[in-house]
């Protein structure tokens, strides 16, 4: 018999079990997604790192290791293997493209992995191991041949295999582009024989040996230790990075880091609503069966019965709502998840497989087992004393005159004021509910709209305003002097750049020195306000500022790698800046004595002729069309978070709207026999609903605007990022939320016309 009960009390309240099914779905979802994308990101990448021997430090000199230098690296105690590195852009033969042609040494320290073809073979004179996504982006298939150009030298080989690497799991050419690109940007790894030929091109009778820029080791010591026992290794001092470093490993453990972050911001908002929902509804619904709880009694079903009988509702919502969680959230991390979703856009790695943590199968087993006491305890409630008590309808608590309801101001508001507000006093719990999913609601929408609006603002910052070049060009900085330099920028009436690798401490950061008197790259402050560099010191970006507590007026001293010689130059300005830079002009380079070589000219031309002197050129179309990739995929992301917020809005509205209609039903009905008709009746329990709202856009839209602060500081810090809200932005959300909420009230006023009078006023009072 109770289990006829059973599936008649559902569809009874079926409104109430279907919106907290769907709240309970939501939030697990929410939570296994996010949980599901760091955990998978996390493991995958290990994967890929370890079985290509990603490196742990990388040792930098411009003149070159030899075999000595590469012996005595090794054999530093803890030091596990080594191998020298060569990287160098070139371009495509008759093409844009550019392709980061890559030796190791020894491919066991940063080598790669054979998706297809034939393995590596470090004696190949002509074979190429090219990346699989950028031969798949450019439609090039094993056996082509790829003629690559560097320094008016033409390379030439096959394509003998279609690798990843992860040296190049984030595949980006430099801190300007925010994703990878492979339809013009890629890699190719070649032997040490193929170099060899190269170098012979270019300089008859060198030895290789002279050319290899870095060496890569692995080891499980601090960067601090290591750099110690290196420099005793070698007796100079180098510029030496470890993994955390490098963009394939930080921006990788950014994304994980961030998963991690965004798995305890938003689901916890989504659950926290879902199991408020499900303690006031399943008291709700407990008082409403009063009745049929002491008929049970009376008939002579016990009470443990009754509880089981009952505790099986929240049971089965729990069990019902993990499910189609678990479901959702897996559903949502592999779009996140996978080589064509969001993730794969930004890592190119060979594995995409899903893992749990451990920990999420604890969280939901408890939470069912939260939600199972909660209608445990509710039912409990209602068996108190006998049968006969039992019978007895729920009679809501009684309520006492306040003191407000004494003054004159209150006496003179309407009938209608007066009696929501005296019902929002004798339900708080219902009130609280409303008023919190309300608040979640704008949350989402102002945290979703506000994100595209930041980034609206971050590109007209960093690309329409302090990039107005059309053109930058690398040029070959070992073999160019400045004249030279100087020459190709009138050439191309350019402004140009200087950069150096500098120490700070023990940390690497760039040093960039700019002429720039045609104004076609500009700077801006942490206000996102632009001004011009002075010739009196130097302008550090926000996080130096921040990790090192440095402000205007301080000094900061630095040391070039391969240089024993330190400088200290004054703090004039703080800047936003894409790397983790210090920025000065050249004069003041030149008073202070820092030596630098010009690298990067900056061109309103497209058009770049061949030179010895230029190594490659990147047009600002590439560095936006990456952009609007990174963007694509925002908008998404924004897409789902405003549909969640509208499912929230609603799902949460309605079940305590109905809660709120079932609660008020003798009310009504008896204003309905005093002579009200639906319509006022109606505008009564809407205008309940919109002053709730009201006073949840006011909390929520400043909480909001705070929590995307927060996430901003934790997810994108890198980017210096200034938070910006537009008009439209307050005005959306505001008015979405209010549309949300009066589409709900309406909704439930509907239910009015099927009030039953007779039978409502026939309930002991």
């Amino acid at each position: 018999m109770l289990w006829k009960k059973l599936f008649r009390t559902l569809w009874v309240y079926k409104a109430q079990f279907i919106s907290m099914v769907i709240m309970i779905a939501i939030g697990v979802g929410i939570f296994f997604a996010f949980n599901v994308e760091w955990y998978s990101l996390e493991k995958d990448t290990a994967e890929i790192y370890e079985a290509t021997g990603f490196a742990d430090f990388r040792v930098y000199s411009d003149r070159g290791f030899n075999d000595a230098d590469r012996d005595a690296v090794k054999a530093i105690d803890g030091v596990k293997d080594v191998s020298r590195f060569f990287a160098v852009n070139t371009t495509v033969e008759n093409d844009s493209d550019v392709i980061a042609l890559s030796v190791s040494e020894n491919m066991n320290i940063s080598g790669v992995l054979v998706m297809d073809g034939e393995d590596f073979d470090s004696e190949s004179p002509d074979g190429l191991w090219l990346s699989d996504s950028y031969a798949k982006a450019n439609d090039m298939h094993i056996g082509d041949t790829m003629k690559l150009v560097y320094k008016s030298v033409t390379i030439e080989g096959t394509v003998k295999g279609l690798v990843k690497a992860s040296e190049y799991l984030i595949c980006l050419p430099d801190e300007t582009q925010l994703m990878p690109d492979f339809r013009s940007y890629g890699y190719a790894y070649v032997s040490p024989v193929m170099l060899q030929n190269a170098v012979n091109k270019l300089m008859p009778g060198a030895n290789i040996n002279d050319f290899y820029p870095r060496i890569y080791a692995t080891s499980d010591m601090e960067k601090a230790e290591f750099v110690k026992k290196l420099d005793e290794a070698l007796g100079k001092t180098y510029l030496v990075l470890d993994k955390d470093e490098t963009v394939s490993w930080s921006e990788a453990q950014g994304e994980i880091g961030e998963g991690k972050t965004m798995g305890s911001v938003l689901p916890v908002l989504f659950l926290a609503i879902a199991i408020l929902t499900m303690v006031t509804t399943m008291h709700r619904i407990t008082a409403s069966e009063k009745t049929q709880i002491g008929t049970l009694k009376a008939l002579g079903f016990r009470d443990a019965k009754i509880l089981r009988h009952y505790t099986t509702y929240a049971f089965a919502i729990g069990v019902l709502g993990t499910i189609l969680g678990i479901g959702i959230g897996f559903a949502l991390a592999w779009y996140i998840m996978n080589p064509n979703g969001a993730m794969g856009t930004y890592i190119d790695m060979p594995s995409w497989r899903l893992y749990v943590p451990w920990f999420c199968w604890l969280v939901l087993a408890l939470m069912i087992v939260f939600l199972t006491t909660i209608g445990f305890l509710s039912v409990k409630k209602m068996l108190r004393g006998t049968a006969a008590d039992a019978l007895r309808p729920y009679t809501p608590k009684r309520m006492k005159h306040m003191w407000i309801e004494e003054t004159k101001t209150f006496k003179s508001l309407g009938f209608g004021i007066k009696w929501n507000l005296r019902d929002c006093l004798r339900h708080k719990s219902r009130s609280g509910m409303t008023l919190f999913g309300i608040i979640g609601c704008t949350i989402l929408l102002v945290g979703g709209m506000g994100m595209s609006d930041t980034m609206d603002a971050f590109m007209d910052t960093f690309y329409d305003k302090a990039i107005l070049y059309e053109t930058r060009i690398f040029l070959d900085a070992e073999n160019t002097d400045n004249a030279t330099a100087e020459t190709i920028a009138k050439q191309y009436d350019a402004d140009w750049c200087a950069q150096r690798s500098i120490q700070i401490g023990d940390k690497g950061f760039a040093l960039e020195i700019y002429n720039v008197p045609k104004g076609l790259v500009c700077f801006p402050d942490q206000d996102q306000e632009f001004f011009e560099l002075g010739d009196d010191g130097a302008y550090i970006c926000g996080r130096i500022a921040r990790d090192y507590s440095l402000s205007v007026g301080d000094s900061i001293t630095f040391s070039p790698y391969d240089s024993s010689e330190t400088y200290t130059v004054p703090i004039k300005g703080i800047v936003s800046a894409m790397s983790e830079s210090i920025v000065m002009t050249s004069a003041y380079a030149d008073k202070a004595g820092i030596p630098y070589t010009i690298s990067t000219l900056f061109t309103k031309e497209t058009e770049i002729a061949a030179s010895e002197h230029i190594l490659s050129s990147q047009s600002k179309k590439s560095i936006i069309d990456s952009y609007d990739t990174f963007m694509e995929l925002m908008n998404v992301m924004i897409v789902m978070l405003v549909i969640a917020a509208v499912i929230l809005g609603i799902v949460v509205l309605y079940n305590l709207g109905v809660m709120s209609y079932t609660e008020r039903y003798r009310e009504m009905a008896t204003l309905k026999v005093v002579g009200f008709k639906n319509r006022k009746i109606a505008g009564l329990l809407i205008s309940q609903n919109l002053w709730l709202t009201v006073v949840g856009v006011i909390i929520g839209v400043p909480a909001g605007y705070g929590v995307l602060k927060y996430l901003l500081t934790a997810l994108a810090s890198e980017y210096e990022l200034k938070l910006v809200l537009g008009p439209a932005t307050y005005l959306v959300s505001v008015l979405l939320t209010f549309m949300v909420s009066l589409i709900v009230g309406l909704m439930v006023a509907r239910k009015n016309k099927h009030i039953d009078m007779v039978a409502a006023l026939k309930t002991e009072e």
